[in-house]
């Protein structure tokens, strides 16, 4: 996650202690919240953290990894979402999970479900909560509840790296972080580009591991580009 923030020229700090939250958080541009190594002890900060994001009225990005695969986890999620996230990116069975407010079958932070499957809970999930909802998969789902586009960029070898649906949620924080009045629109762009930057690396990439290093220097490449093209 941070290191495809520093490539996209954000700069990111990663912060669990409780304590810390105040000095920090309001600070930030955006805040995203990941649950992915979730416990008991750091959910306080979790917490703590969206509610001080949402007073200072900054934006903040919630990744409700695994949300369906324990009562726990998915609880959590759900406390989290009553504080009025910007954006809630997961992949289909996490949004099916939190749309249904249940526990389901999963293959732990892997999706059981097509990106497709969940385009209804999507946008039901996105009307309950307020929050742009964007869905990973073969085809990237955004929707506001009423609107719905699909980014079609990236490559299967993506789903062989461990967090590239973390690390979008973290880009998805950046580019809402410079445009948080279009986090829609900021929302799909970020999908995109993560997908194309995963493009132009599988073309000199040998496997997964290589991916991820050509992943990250097609990012940085990209934004660099983009940020002369803004200039000019």
């Amino acid at each position: 996650m941070a290191n495809t923030l520093l490539s996209a020229g954000a700069s990111p700090a990663m912060i669990h202690s409780v304590e810390e939250i105040p000095d920090f958080t309001p600070h930030t541009h955006a805040l995203c919240v990941n649950v992915g190594t979730l416990t008991a002890d750091w959910l306080p900060a979790m917490k703590a953290a969206a509610e001080l994001a949402c007073k200072s009225g900054k934006p903040w990005i919630l990744d409700p990894v695994a949300a369906g695969a324990s009562g726990f986890r998915l609880r959590a999620c759900l406390e989290l979402v009553e504080l009025k996230p910007s954006v809630i990116r997961g992949n289909a069975s996490e949004i099916i999970a939190l749309s249904k407010a249940s526990v389901g079958p999963t293959k732990g932070v892997d999706s059981s479900h097509e990106s497709i499957d969940a385009m209804e809970a999507a946008k039901s999930l996105a009307q309950a909560s307020g929050a742009i909802v964007a869905v990973s998969g073969a085809v990237d789902i955004v929707t506001d509840g009423e609107r719905v586009i699909g980014a079609h960029n990236g490559v299967p070898m993506m789903q062989r790296i461990t967090a590239t649906g973390c690390s979008v949620t973290a880009l998805i924080a950046a580019f809402v972080a410079v445009d948080p009045v279009h986090a829609f629109e900021a929302t799909a762009s970020a999908l995109s580009i993560f997908g194309v930057a995963g493009e132009i690396g599988m073309n000199v990439a040998k496997g997964p591991a290589s991916l991820r290093m050509h992943l990250i220097d097609s990012l940085y490449g990209l934004m660099r580009l983009l940020f002369f093209l803004a200039l000019t």
